[in-house]
């Protein structure tokens, strides 16, 4: 039988969501092994001052198997 775990990241790109959902998932690979996947709760943009987006945010949970 195998246990799985959810765990909550924030990860940011300038380039976009997939970029940020890959930065993250990186990251986090680092320090966790066995990722099986992610849900993204949330997209959130930064805009400057005229409006255009310099940073894409997302919210995501990821799924690892515990060894």
């Amino acid at each position: 039988m195998s246990v799985a775990k959810v765990i909550e990241i924030n990860a940011s790109s300038a380039k976009g969501v997939e970029d940020a959902v890959q930065h993250g998932l990186k990251k986090a690979a680092e320090s966790v092994k066995n990722i099986k996947g992610a849900w993204v709760n949330e997209i959130k943009v930064v805009t400057g001052d005229d409006g255009t987006v310099t940073e894409w945010r997302v919210n995501m949970k990821i799924n690892f198997v515990v060894d």
